[in-house]
């Protein structure tokens, strides 16, 4: 089976400089772009089905895909963003430095909780199971469309690569699995090694 993790375009949250996390904003005109560049790219992957955070950004992201694909995107709670940030989510940079300075000092680690933020264990939990359910599920090529942390939990817990120097909008990971997981090609992303 093949496993095509795709990140979400470039959304509002990006270009206002905002905390994003579970922060329910839309793609930008770039994002939408973006969003048909990869759509292209993966037209010849065999893609059976798409499937996508439940988040805007992600769902506007499987929609133009899925769309090139002539498939219909399913959409899975479990592949939302983690609200890693909290009270932050939303806010400007500027003003959550200002108004939440020890929030803020937390951000440096995703091991970290930020006051009404998601823990880490139940994120990372209902990401992989979902994950190893489609893995499962006896298609031979599968699309997720969802988001940075979720790709960077299944990178880090699933197979074991550490984690990214650097994630880009409509970055994607493409990954094999035949009873173990194997990462092959990666499009706009590197992993610190």
């Amino acid at each position: 089976m093949k496993i095509i993790l795709i990140r979400h375009g470039e959304s509002a949250h990006d270009t206002e400089n905002r905390y994003g996390g579970s922060y329910n904003d839309s793609l930008t005109d770039k994002g939408r772009h973006q969003a048909k560049e990869v759509s292209e790219r993966l037209s010849r992957k065999g893609i059976e089905v798409v499937y996508s955070s439940t988040l805007n950004r992600a769902k506007e992201t499987a929609e133009i895909i899925a769309k090139k694909l002539d498939r219909s995107v399913q959409q899975v709670e479990s592949f939302r963003e983690r609200n890693f940030y909290g009270v932050l989510t939303g806010m400007k940079r500027d003003d959550a430095a200002v108004k939440f300075p020890k929030e803020v000092a937390l951000v440096g680690s995703y091991k970290n909780t930020i006051k009404g933020g998601e823990d880490y264990e139940s994120f990372r939990s209902r990401v992989l199971f979902s994950f190893e359910n489609i893995a499962r599920s006896g298609h031979k090529s599968v699309a997720i469309v969802t988001h940075g942390g979720p790709i960077s939990c299944i990178v880090r817990e699933v197979l074991k690569l550490g984690e990214f120097k650097r994630i880009g909008d409509c970055a994607f990971l493409e990954i094999s699995y035949d009873g173990k997981y194997k990462l092959g090609i990666m499009d706009n992303a590197e992993i610190a090694r």
